[in-house]
């Protein structure tokens, strides 16, 4: 959504993927996003929690997580137990987000920053494929299908012809109303916490 854009008849859009919305009940934890992932967690990307060696944990976005496991790293296979949240853009001092041409206004965590990670509450999401329906089933892509050219793996979907085979279902997660902007974005909500 770029600046200066006249506020359509229908209303406003929804805001950028990875803003926190209706902050009254957002939760949000503070993780290091896995020291030597080969891409940024980009603002609105959905993340699984890592153990790293030595103790603790880490984040990494979706489609690391099922590259790592298909390359013989430190991932495995998505299922909804593994959603942990999405992250989301706080201010960070002295440091500059770098802007992801694939996102308008969009922004990232580098590999070893502390990212901030939504894990309850209401807050807008790129929209890949499908359209969503008030509290309906939100999905995550685990699979590319050339019948679905805007899939991309770990992005966020509605139910489409192939939601059973090479998307997981969320638990927890619904939309919360049927509005897709004209930037595909809409709002999830994250009912309850995945992980701590």
């Amino acid at each position: 959504m770029p600046f200066g854009q006249v506020i359509p008849v229908t209303g406003p859009l929804s805001g950028f993927p990875g803003t926190i919305g209706y902050a009254a009940d957002v939760v949000t934890v503070a993780k290091t996003v896995l020291n030597g992932t080969p891409d940024n967690v980009n603002f609105g990307d959905a993340v699984v929690v890592v153990p790293i060696s030595g103790g603790g944990d880490a984040i990494v976005n979706v489609y690391d997580y099922i590259l790592a496991a298909a390359s013989g790293g430190q991932g495995g296979t998505l299922t909804a137990a593994k959603f942990a949240g999405v992250a989301v853009r706080h201010v960070k001092s002295l440091l500059s987000f770098p802007v992801n041409p694939d996102l308008a206004q969009g922004g990232s965590y580098a590999p070893n920053q502390k990212a901030s990670v939504a894990v309850r509450g209401t807050l807008p999401v790129l929209i890949r494929n499908g359209t969503p329906s008030s509290q309906g089933t939100v999905y995550l892509r685990k699979a590319t299908n050339a019948s679905f050219p805007n899939g991309v793996i770990g992005g966020f979907e509605a139910q489409v012809s192939d939601s059973s085979t090479n998307c997981v279902a969320l638990t927890n997660v619904v939309f919360k109303d049927g509005n897709l902007d004209a930037n595909g974005v809409a709002y999830v909500t994250l009912l309850e916490r995945q992980a701590a």
